[in-house]
């Protein structure tokens, strides 16, 4: 018999990440399961928290006295499987932080709700004994009865609503019918369901050849048992979502599940559309944007086996499929599928281990791939296809560079280009549709020469050096500090400022040269109502705009047939951020933006707008050559050691004392070099975060290098018995620690 229940208190803090003992009243023996949500005294004062259910057992090694009893279940809470527990283990493993943490994570709905209701009235009796009743009711004067008897001769089954609303019948009387056998009040429970779209099939997809041999070959291999992971490299509108479809239905035939990972809310809409098409009701969509009640209804929907297919952002692995057989992460590239919450996972790995959990097969897509992903398939890790044609014959976009610094030199202050200029006029005289993206990825805190181009760089670690209050910059890196520069050191020009431009500027400046045009933009702002995205698109898509101006969001996995214009202004401010990641980030953005052009009969055009036009990353982007870029930048990572040749962990802490927070960042380091015995371990910092203070936290970051991850993994454990060890001691009270993989 189970006695006892081991158990996760919900605090997240370090000196209690450990299950405790409780032992299981008589009455709950037969209910309590591991997963369950239960609320346990807690501590000296036995105040009473919620925790979960994580083993159960028959014996115990304390003491029975000093064993508390289970107070309850958690009413509303959500249980957790147990396949979830051990994935919150692994992540708790691999990334640091609480187990509660962990298991917070891995419930894709906090807490539980009821079905909604939805009551009807029908009618028992036949239409003379219901005109006999109402002639007594005329007679007697029971006026809400008349009402009633009468919308019941004419429907034999009435909304509950109607009944209740606009006839007025009080509950009273309804009951009192029931009793006599004239009607019964029927209640139907249903799901919440955020999906509100109109039932429309398209026709079965046909795959070009190099389609349909991905297709066959991933089929093959599950069909044989197999189960891989597989990347999809497909140049921008090569028709990677019809190959996720039929491999949808191949597994859906096989009465298994699909979670399809997108990287932006924005993006839920279109790629909802399409696969509503091909698959129905039996499709649904987690998101932020949805009520705390229709994200536990679409899990609860998922673990029935109502639908075959969740569509959603990184926290949709978590959906609770009974058999899950396949998980796509499409654009797998894009930096959202990395949690910046505790534990820090990134969406990938952990979509990795879930499968390997599941015995389900992993389909990875982008245009642009991440390196980490890359580097696997030229290592034989992953499955590689590519795809290099687009539909129909149709061909990429044409790009033209135009260097910015000539347009200053030659009189053109202005934020267009001549050549964008030109063509936007051309575009708009044809009825046709443009894009300008704004890149302002990374524009805070950096200056450059608006004559030559150049940006101050750190002479250690090859990325900007960041502006920061008191005239100075700053490698967040090594912590490298110089004085900030007046005048350009490469042509002693003036004009050696930060950028200043946002998308409402950019709108101004479109209706001063194009007043006749119809611009709509789409960014934070905009964006911040939860119907904001559907809205915007589908004005845009309908045609009932010209022009839409954007941040990031408008360059992910858009399809506009009839846009054949895309202008990329301010390229190169994604270069200039503090990050060994900048060139990669600069490319994937530049040649996803490029791809929104052209995707339907007519030919594209892209103008990308630059003060480095001779960057190395810009010009593949241009020639949206990736092997190219691939080759150049992996060389530059083998340099420096950088992922994915070799791992990183950071490790970040906060104090509002700041020389207390970089004390702590000194004693972390001496502990890391004494406590693990590795000569091949590179240890740089403690220095000043990327943002140095926030709301009066002076923040420090360390950085560990190694090429294997798991001796990273050894750092953490080391260092986190380190940190429980001083804090208990009082050493390090209010110090935040964290860690971080690879970031």
């Amino acid at each position: 018999m189970l006695r006892y229940a081991n158990i996760i208190v919900n605090i997240t803090h370090e000196s209690v990440d450990r299950p405790f003992i409780y032992k299981i009243p008589p009455d709950l023996s037969e209910t309590i399961t591991v997963g369950m949500g239960v609320t346990v005294p807690f501590g000296k004062g036995n105040r009473l928290i919620n925790g979960f259910v994580i083993e159960l057992n028959e014996t115990s090694e304390y003491p029975e006295e000093k064993i508390k009893e289970i107070a309850g279940i958690t009413k509303a809470g959500v249980g957790i499987t147990a396949d979830a527990i051990k994935l919150a283990a692994w992540m708790k493993t691999r990334y640091g932080g609480t187990m509660i943490a962990a298991l917070k994570t891995v419930l894709p709905a906090k807490r539980a709700f009821r079905p909604k209701e939805k009551k009807s009235i029908q009618r028992l009796m036949g239409k003379e004994e219901i005109t006999t009743l109402l002639t007594e009711a005329v007679n007697k004067k029971h006026n809400a009865k008349v009402r009633i008897l009468r919308a019941l001769l004419e429907e034999e089954l009435l909304p509950y609503e109607l009944v209740a609303v606009k006839l007025a019948v009080s509950k009273a009387t309804l009951s009192n019918l029931e009793k006599q056998g004239v009607i019964a009040v029927e209640t139907v429970s249903f799901y919440r369901n955020p999906v509100r779209l109109k039932q429309t099939k398209e026709a079965a997809l046909v795959l070009r050849q190099d389609q349909k041999l991905i297709v066959d070959e991933i089929t093959s291999d599950y069909q044989s048992g197999k189960r891989g992971t597989y990347l999809l490299h497909g140049i921008t509108g090569s028709g990677k979502t019809e190959v996720y479809i039929h491999l949808i239905k191949e597994v859906i035939a096989k009465g298994r599940q699909c979670i399809l990972l997108i990287p932006e809310i924005a993006l839920t809409y279109q790629t909802l559309l399409r696969f509503y098409k091909h698959f129905g009701d039996r499709v649904s969509v987690i998101n932020s944007s949805l009520s705390a009640g229709e994200r536990f209804d679409q899990c609860e929907r998922a673990r029935r086996g109502e639908i075959d297919i969740i569509i959603g952002p990184r926290s949709a692995l978590f959906v609770p499929f009974p058999d899950l057989g396949i998980i796509i992460i499409d654009e797998e590239h894009e930096t959202s599928y990395k949690s910046e919450q505790t534990p820090r996972y990134h969406a990938r790995e952990t979509a990795a281990q879930i499968a390997l959990m599941k015995e389900a097969s992993l389909v990875l897509g982008s245009a642009t791939p991440s390196l980490e992903a890359y580097h696997r398939a030229m290592s034989g890790e992953y499955r590689l296809f590519r795809m290099d044609s687009r539909p129909g014959g149709g061909c990429l976009s044409q790009v033209s560079v135009v260097d910015m610094r000539k347009e200053l030199w030659d009189g053109n202050r202005g934020m267009f280009s001549r050549r964008l200029q030109e063509l936007i006029s051309a575009k708009l005289a044809a009825g046709e549709q443009v894009m300008l993206f704004l890149n302002r990825r990374g524009y805070s805190g950096f200056v450059s020469c608006r004559s030559c181009g150049h940006v101050h760089q750190c002479p250690h670690c090859d990325v900007s050096l960041a502006k920061h209050q008191g005239g100075r910059m700053l490698c967040h890196y090594c912590g490298y500090k110089t004085a900030q520069l007046l005048r350009c050191p490469q042509c002693d020009s003036q004009y050696f400022l930060g950028f200043k431009a946002g998308t409402q500027q950019v709108v101004e400046n479109l209706e001063k040269l194009w007043p006749q045009a119809r611009i709509i933009r789409m960014d934070g702002d905009t964006t911040k109502k939860k119907e904001s995205y559907e809205e915007i698109l589908s004005v845009f898509g309908s045609g009932m705009a010209d022009i839409l101006v954007g941040t990031q969001m408008i360059v992910k996995g858009h399809d506009f047939p009839n846009v054949t214009l895309v202008g990329i202004l301010a390229a190169d401010l994604s270069l200039n951020i503090n990050d060994f990641r900048a060139g990669e980030r600069t490319f994937q953005l530049l040649t996803q933006a490029a791809g929104r052009a052209g995707r339907g009969t007519k030919a594209g055009e892209v103008v990308i707008q630059t003060y480095r036009p001779e960057h190395y990353s810009i010009v593949h982007a241009a020639n949206q050559d990736f092997p190219a870029f691939f080759a150049e930048e992996i060389m530059y990572r083998e340099l420096a050691a950088y992922p994915p040749v070799s791992h990183i962990l950071a490790i970040w802490l906060g104090s509002d004392d700041e020389e207390k927070g970089r004390q702590a960042g000194r004693e972390l380091v001496l502990a890391a070099t004494s406590l693990i015995e590795d000569k091949s371990l590179g240890i740089i910092g403690p220095a000043s975060a990327a943002i140095a203070k926030i709301n009066d936290v002076y923040r420090f970051v360390i950085y560990v290098k190694h090429h294997e991850y798991h001796r990273l993994i050894d750092v953490k454990d080391c260092l986190e018995s380190f940190i429980e060890a001083k804090k208990k001691t009082g050493e390090l009270s209010g110090v935040t620690i964290q860690f971080d993989f690879n970031t």
